[in-house]
């Protein structure tokens, strides 16, 4: 398994559009999700091990940045026939074993994917209430390994800034996993 890193963004550029639908049998818009402080968006699945290295923080965290007024959504971008298991019938069980807080939606063609210039699961991005790109960065720095003791909350804290100043932090460390699994 080869980990990648996203490259640094563009920050300001606004967050591409999408209407996708979800494991709840709705279809989603970036103005559904967005909070009215910020958002974020991320690219996740069901089979990565750097995704379930971290679900449960990130279960934990969506909840924290929702009760400030931070929307989350979840997307789903891989090639299911080269990867059943994130097939959206494993999406919903996966949303349903992980109380997923948040909606997780199915890429199905990978455009929005592309549009965003996602390239691993997970890939973060924080978006400020205008919906300008305000962080691009990891969720904090565990890996695949346990959580080191007194772990910063790199997303949360940067989301929380972004509710209360408009900009992210000058500082932002790649978020690190698996490939998108592009057809």
């Amino acid at each position: 398994m080869a980990a990648l890193e996203p490259p640094v963004a563009a920050l300001g550029t606004p967050a591409p559009a999408f209407s996708l639908p979800a494991t709840d049998g709705k279809t989603y818009s970036f103005d559904d999700v967005k909070g009215a402080k910020g958002t974020v968006v991320v690219f996740m699945c069901n089979h990565c091990p750097f995704v379930m290295a971290v679900i449960k923080r990130m279960v934990s965290d969506a909840h924290a940045m929702q009760a400030s007024g931070i929307g989350v959504v979840g997307i789903m971008s891989n090639d299911v026939q080269a990867y059943p298991d994130d097939s959206p019938a494993h999406m919903a069980t996966f949303a349903q074993q992980h109380a997923l807080p948040f909606p997780y939606l199915y890429d199905e063609t990978q455009a929005v994917a592309k549009a965003y210039g996602a390239v691993c699961t997970p890939d973060y991005f924080g978006f400020d209430a205008q919906g300008g790109l305000a962080y691009r960065g990891r969720l904090d720095a565990g890996r695949l390994d346990p959580i080191p003791s007194g772990t910063a909350r790199d997303l949360v804290n940067a989301m929380e800034m972004i509710a209360t100043t408009g900009k992210g932090p000058e500082t932002q460390l790649p978020s690190m996993g698996c490939s998108i699994k592009w057809r």
